[in-house]
């Protein structure tokens, strides 16, 4: 049995987390994620919350934590943004080679120089190499899905998983949200799957040096796994829509008959580019929830099966120096297509808001002709 709550995105991640019978919530609070460690740490003290919540003095000292109680069997989660997970950044990469299957939610959030609180995506998307996996939301019904369906995904893959969502746009806005029970929610993602590394009484070594030879295995071994999420990901999906009549996939694509341009986005963006879609003449959406690993394939797939003549990708990120981020991916997964679809990119860094006015303006600065430009919402 399920029932809608009015919620906001934050509040969607945190009853998630609790649904999914955790061990244990580790985290420092930081804007725009604080509202989802708030309103677990109200559950821990009504005693809903059925694992641990610690409050640490800080980001490291929380996905450290949560490193040593994944490494003792326990099934654990954390959230954060901007500068909270670029201060993890050294322990985001032990979480990923000792193979430990945490859960985190970060919230977009500019990163400074000067503070910026709108939702810029560089933060998370400046993670991309550090081998976890990465799936981006549009909504707080998809972050409260995407949570429950990530502990499974990154428990069968023993990978890390980042659940994203734009700050404000998504973290504070409130809509009906659809909640099933508790006891619904264990059918679907049962106990931790995965053993514990630590044992009590029994003293053993963890993650000590490695040859050159063995590491490389072990790099090997982590991405092999992540390229089995795609497949993954649509086979929890199918059982998750079995229960509860929803389905997400590593691309969503909306195109009209006879569509001839696709917007590509993540975020929050995506939703205002479907609600965009009806004024705009022969354009579809490709939303990307799965950016780690790069769902190349399906997207080919999408662009020559609907025989798309050209892409404008909403970046709300820039790698300085080389352009938006989604941008640049698309580019290398078209490589090898006899007929590419023209990649033109709108950045709009610092979180800058998408408008009907703006998609409009960008598309007609987009001619077959001019194989890439690069366009940005602010001049």
């Amino acid at each position: 049995m399920m029932a809608f709550e009015v919620i906001n995105g934050s509040q969607a991640a945190a009853i998630a987390v609790q649904r999914a019978g955790i061990d244990l919530v580790a985290a420092y609070p930081i804007t725009p994620q604080t509202v989802i460690v708030e309103t677990l740490a109200d559950f821990a003290a009504k005693g809903e919350l059925g694992g641990e919540f610690v409050s640490l003095e800080s980001e490291y000292s929380a996905l450290s934590f949560c490193n040593g109680a994944s490494a003792a069997g326990a099934r654990v989660f954390t959230a954060t943004a901007s500068h909270g997970l670029a201060y993890m950044h050294e322990m985001i990469h032990w979480c990923s080679g000792a193979r430990f299957p945490i859960v985190m939610a970060n919230v977009n959030r500019a990163i400074g120089a000067p503070w910026c609180l709108d939702p810029d995506q560089g933060d998370s998307l400046s993670q991309r190499d550090t081998g976890w996996l990465q799936i981006y939301c549009s909504g707080a019904q998809e972050v409260f899905d995407t949570i429950l369906q990530a502990f499974a995904l990154s428990e069968e893959l023993l990978l890390p998983c980042m659940v994203v969502f734009d700050g404000f746009y998504i973290s504070h806005t409130y809509e009906a949200v659809d909640i099933p029970e508790i006891q619904d929610v264990g059918k679907f993602i049962g106990p931790p799957s995965f053993g514990a590394q630590v044992i009590p009484g029994e003293p053993g070594n963890l993650h000590g040096m490695a040859s050159a030879e063995n590491q490389q295995r072990l790099v090997r071994s982590r991405h092999e796994a992540m390229l089995r999420a795609p497949a993954l990901y649509e086979e929890i999906n199918g059982r998750y829509e079995r229960l509860f009549g929803r389905k997400y996939g590593a691309i969503d694509a909306v195109m009209p008959p006879g569509a001839r341009t696709a917007i590509l986005t993540a975020g929050a963006t995506a939703e205002t580019v479907r609600w965009c879609l009806p004024d705009l003449e022969q354009t579809g959406l490709i939303q990307l929830r799965m950016f780690r690993p790069f769902p190349a394939k399906q997207l080919c797939a999408v662009l020559e099966t609907y025989d798309i003549e050209k892409v404008l990708v909403v970046d709300r990120n820039c790698s300085i120096g080389a352009g938006g981020i989604f941008a640049q991916e698309l580019k290398s997964a078209l490589y090898g297509l006899a007929r590419p679809p023209a990649v033109h990119d709108l950045i709009l860094a610092g979180g800058v808001d998408l408008t009907g006015a703006l998609i409009k303006n960008a598309l007609s600065k987009m001619p077959l002709e001019n194989r890439s430009t690069e366009l940005w919402g602010v001049e």
